[in-house]
């Protein structure tokens, strides 16, 4: 049976608990474990050099990949951990519960902000606004990410996270609460 999480219902809990930590665990067991660092080094900026699916990288450069193995581990054991321990530790407080959450999106929001802008400035003057040439990993760094952030609303995209802020399909408690109305009472 599914747990009430006030602070991050329905899509949000989706979104946010499940689908978000499979995307930033993955890349992880993919340098780690198959095809491996060096090929994921090569998928860094497209190709067409045939990728090696065995080889070996410079031991800093390896290090380096293994390393961003680990932070992508990071980011979705923390999403995945500290979101579950949020929602079973304060279940009924969803006033607190949407301040840990929305600091922890502060931080994520700014770091998916700066991952897609290092991966486009990362990227050769000619492949940066040509996605018809970029390779999956370039899709996975830049497409991927800017479509999990926004979500159609109204007229005009909103930015997942700042969706949330706004109380877009959801109830808020502490984030768009007027002071006059005290935080913690409900927003119709």
């Amino acid at each position: 049976m599914a747990k009430d999480f006030p602070a991050l219902p329905g899509f949000y809990n989706l979104l946010f608990l499940h689908l978000e930590p499979v995307s930033t665990v993955l890349p992880a067991l993919v340098v780690w474990f198959y095809p491996g660092a060096a090929w994921f080094h090569h998928q860094l900026v497209p190709s067409e050099i045939p990728t090696p699916l065995t080889g070996t990288l410079e031991p800093r450069a390896e290090m380096a990949i293994w390393q961003l193995g680990s932070c992508f581990f990071l980011l979705g054991l923390l999403s995945s951990l500290v979101f579950r321990a949020v929602r079973d530790a304060i279940p009924n407080d969803p006033i607190v519960q949407e301040r840990i959450l929305g600091a922890s999106f502060t931080a994520l929001a700014i770091a998916d902000v700066i991952h897609i802008a290092v991966t486009i400035i990362g990227l050769p003057y000619d492949l940066r606004y040509d996605p018809l040439k970029w390779n999956s990993l370039t899709h996975g760094n830049i497409t991927a990410v800017i479509v999990l952030l926004s979500v159609r609303g109204k007229s005009q995209p909103f930015f997942i996270r700042l969706a949330w802020f706004a109380g877009i399909g959801r109830e808020t408690y502490y984030y768009g609460v007027k002071a006059t109305e005290g935080k913690g009472n409900k927003k119709a």
